[in-house]
């Protein structure tokens, strides 16, 4: 069920460049089913951003209460959030979208996280769930530059991680896809820019294979169409899914990306 609230913010840091690191409490975090949901947020009072914010939900305590997110400040919505300081409310709105089925892979299984840059986030609590369950878990990450790297340490908690920077500033220079051809994997589970996606979706067609879609949304309930993208069965191209309601995440070959 979809919740409106009220959110007291514990704290705020920024983490990487740019990249902060946000939590709050939350009692709607007892509404969460799926890692890779994510949450609206109100950065204003005013009307002026008037559209709510679509933050990535990283990952989540339903005992404490405790949801956090991390976004990149990059325009005017994401600047005043980032503003924002521990004690001060956020009107959240969520959860929103249908996230990673942790229910398709089996215990033993080897799981493949593929991140890229601010598409690291939904992975995370994805990373903690699958672990828990019995899962091994394989993570690469990717980033422009060493500046830009975050959550390494956390993903090493859970399973071997990889961190790519397309400079070679940091880690292993070059792309995400570079690594993967180096493994061996049963499933693969990514989020990233459109580029990456494509990529993976063409080279993996053999393995089970879901990807988080990054796309701008007004409503973020599946309103205003905004955030549509075509339906690939669909040959006259007159159907189409929306990120923020059917998505974020798809199997493989299920929309054009």
């Amino acid at each position: 069920m979809i919740r409106k609230e009220l959110c007291k913010i514990v704290s705020q840091d920024e983490i990487a460049q740019d990249i902060f690191e946000l939590v709050v409490e939350a009692e709607l975090v007892n509404e969460i089913s799926e890692p890779g949901q994510f949450v609206h947020i109100r950065v204003s009072n005013s009307w002026d951003p008037s559209l709510r914010r679509p933050i990535s939900i990283s990952s989540y305590d339903k005992k404490s209460k405790k949801l956090t997110m991390i976004y990149r400040k990059e325009g005017k919505g994401t600047s005043l959030l980032a503003k924002m300081k521990p004690g001060m409310d956020l009107d959240i709105l969520g959860p929103l979208g249908n996230g990673f089925p942790v229910d398709k892979v089996d215990a033993g299984e080897t799981v493949l996280l593929v991140g890229g840059g601010i598409g690291v986030p939904p992975l995370h609590e994805l990373s903690n769930q699958l672990k828990a369950k019995g899962v091994n878990v394989i993570h690469i990450l990717g980033f422009q530059t060493e500046s830009a790297v975050f959550y390494e340490n956390e993903f090493m908690k859970n399973g071997e991680t990889f961190v790519t920077t397309v400079d070679g500033t940091y880690g292993r220079k070059g792309f995400v896809t570079d690594v993967m051809k180096e493994l061996t994997f049963d499933s693969i589970y990514t989020c990233g820019p459109t580029p990456m996606l494509r990529a993976i979706q063409q080279n993996y067609q053999d393995k089970k294979l879901f990807l988080s879609l990054e796309e701008r949304m007004g409503c973020g309930v599946g309103a205003c169409f905004a955030c549509v993208c075509k339906k690939a069965d669909d040959p006259q191209g007159v159907s189409y899914k929306k990120v923020c309601s059917d998505g974020p995440v798809f199997r493989a070959g299920e929309v054009v990306i």
